[in-house]
């Protein structure tokens, strides 16, 4: 979908969008338009059993003395404790009333916003407007949304344009990841995902892929071992972004990417298992967060690392009871090969912190299906060493919408860990607090290092879509960890 910014000017044809703000007031252009059109828009406010005047609420009002074909009017009621995400709200809710009218272009007036809040509207609407429908072949053409353009007209068009600029960026990172959790595992595996993140060097990023041999002179064989059952060679991508100073410890993101999650030899059920496509939900967000933060200059020297396997059940396939030896140097025994991303997220935060001994490290995996049933699908968990950090992203969640929510860590459930032949095992000694004891097994691999795991199992992937998500991959994260980065920029 196409955004424009306009400067306020009379508009004589297609359809107006007119802002309601709370009990029904209306922006000064908005009520001269009310005065020409004999009322028809306050009466319809004041009338209508449709309209409640809620936050990004529409109804369409005809208006036969305006040029226009139909006036929609949008309810504007802001939360004064996050008004930046009911701005999103607005813009998001608007673009799903417009496809649902089957209205191809509109134009809202925005004549009493600031340029920022312009901005979030515009960055709302952008990110509910994403759809992947790149393999449909004889989809209708009613079935398909058709807003391709929106133009938001504002009082100061240049201001708004500037405010805009970094938002943009920001969407187009996060339809980014989308796409990449939404690809099919037959086009996305562990080889062919390297080779596109290997593009993004266009963007100013420094790749490096380590493949199995290297990886395995490292010692890699927690990783390696899970993708030993695949056709396709496990591969390790790190990212660097060198916007700060140099010599200045970097922050860095590491990845869970199983393109696809048979669970192995302990296969899953096959009722649902086509989504475990989207296994490699933790690495997309970091592969968009480093577009997102090359593509607008990041102040700030970043790595992002991501694990690729592919979890499959073969006569080379890793078994339970299986003993390997991670990179750290510490023993697991495998007691169960669907507790795969934890073993993939071992070598790979070992790796990171050892090598680049950054600032933080935050790893993301769509690790246990037990956080959805602990906090369900608004919420990822977050488990971490430091209070500081974890108190930040919490604050930046609510601001953002990327929610998350503090679990415990301790030694009660580490001792869950604890194997019979080895350092540890990968799974608890019984099914009680599963995304805990996974947390406390990745925690084994950062050392003292600020670290912080965002299970995101629930917020990666959506069967219902939000107010700026349509259903399927979210992109939940993007937008938190480069507001993250913003802070430690200034």
């Amino acid at each position: 979908m196409d955004i424009k910014f306009e400067k306020i000017a009379a508009v004589k044809s297609g359809v107006l969008v007119v802002p309601v703000h709370k009990g029904g007031k209306l922006d000064k252009k908005a009520a001269e338009l009310d005065s020409k059109s004999g009322g028809s828009i306050k009466n319809a406010i004041k009338n209508s059993s449709n309209f409640k005047n809620k936050n990004g609420e529409c109804i369409s009002v005809l208006c036969p003395h305006l040029p226009v074909s139909q006036v929609i009017l949008v309810g504007v009621d802001l939360c004064k404790e996050n008004p930046e995400k009911s701005l999103k709200s607005i813009g998001g809710k608007l673009v799903a009333s417009l496809n649902h009218l089957r209205i191809k272009s509109a134009t809202i007036l925005l004549e009493d916003f600031k340029p920022e809040e312009v901005a979030n509207i515009a960055y709302g609407a952008k990110l509910k407007s994403y759809d992947f429908g790149k393999y449909f072949t004889t989809k209708e053409a009613d079935e398909k949304p058709c807003l391709t353009k929106l133009s938001l007209q504002v009082s100061d068009e240049a201001k708004t344009k500037k405010a805009y600029k970094d938002y943009e960026i920001a969407a187009n990172a996060i339809e980014y990841t989308r796409n990449l959790v939404t690809e099919p595992s037959n086009v996305l595996n562990p080889e062919s995902y390297a080779a596109e993140i290997k593009k993004l060097s266009k963007s100013g990023l420094k790749i490096e892929v380590l493949g199995e041999a290297a990886m395995k002179k490292l010692g890699m064989n927690a990783l390696l071992g899970v993708g030993q059952g695949s056709a396709f060679e496990s591969q390790l991508v790190v990212m660097k972004w060198e916007g700060g100073k140099k010599g200045d410890k970097p922050v860095s993101f590491v990845g869970k990417g199983v393109t696809f999650d048979t669970g192995g030899i302990s296969i899953k059920p096959s009722a649902g298992m086509e989504e475990m496509k989207f296994d490699m939900g933790g690495s997309a967000v970091v592969v968009g967060l480093m577009k997102l933060l090359a593509e607008r200059k990041a102040k700030v020297n970043v790595i992002g690392v991501v694990g690729l396997v592919e979890n499959m059940p073969s006569s080379t396939a890793q078994r339970p009871g299986d003993v390997v030896k991670s990179m750290s140097g510490q023993t697991i025994e495998v007691l169960n090969t669907d507790a795969e991303g934890r073993l993939v997220l071992a070598d790979a935060l070992h790796y990171t912190v050892s090598k680049f001994k950054p600032k933080f490290v935050i790893d993301l995996a769509t690790l246990t299906g037990a956080i959805l049933v602990a906090l369900g699908s608004s919420r990822a968990g977050l488990f971490s060493n430091d209070d500081k950090l974890s108190e930040k992203l919490f604050e930046l969640g609510k601001k953002t919408g990327d929610e998350v929510w503090r679990l415990p860590l301790g030694e009660v459930y580490d001792k869950q860990i604890n194997s019979e032949i080895a350092d540890m095992q990968n799974i608890g000694t019984d099914r009680e607090a599963g995304s805990i004891t996974a947390a406390q097994f990745l925690q084994r691999f950062v050392n003292k290092t600020p670290w912080v795991h965002l299970d995101i199992a629930g917020t990666a992937w959506s069967k219902k879509g939000s107010d700026t998500a349509p259903k399927g991959a979210t992109g939940w994260g993007v937008s938190l960890l480069n507001e993250l980065v913003k802070d430690y920029e200034k």
